[in-house]
């Protein structure tokens, strides 16, 4: 399974933007994101491509549900959802 990591737009400069994943900053595409964003926006980012603007409605319920997956993870869950955010964010994190 492959999930999308939640993150916080910091910069935009054309069709990339910086964001913030929990303290790591990263470049991200926007090349095929659904809604224009700009800064202080949630995205949901696969791969280095920003997929989708998280509605503000959203942003909360959606950084809730990553930071519990991400604890369940950390706590040695056997959950796969668990572990699958946990992968995508170390992926993300050591991305150049």
């Amino acid at each position: 399974m492959c999930l999308g990591v939640p993150g916080r737009v910091v910069e935009v400069q054309g069709l990339q933007a910086v964001v913030d994943f929990w303290g790591v900053r990263r470049k991200v595409s926007l090349e095929i994101v659904d809604q224009p964003v700009g800064p202080g926006d949630y995205i949901l980012n696969h791969v280095g491509y920003a997929i989708r603007r998280i509605p503000q409605e959203d942003i909360e319920g959606t950084l809730a549900l990553y930071e519990q997956l991400l604890a369940e993870a950390q706590s040695g869950s056997t959950d796969l959802m668990a572990a699958d955010v946990s992968g995508e964010l170390q992926a993300a994190w050591g991305e150049d």
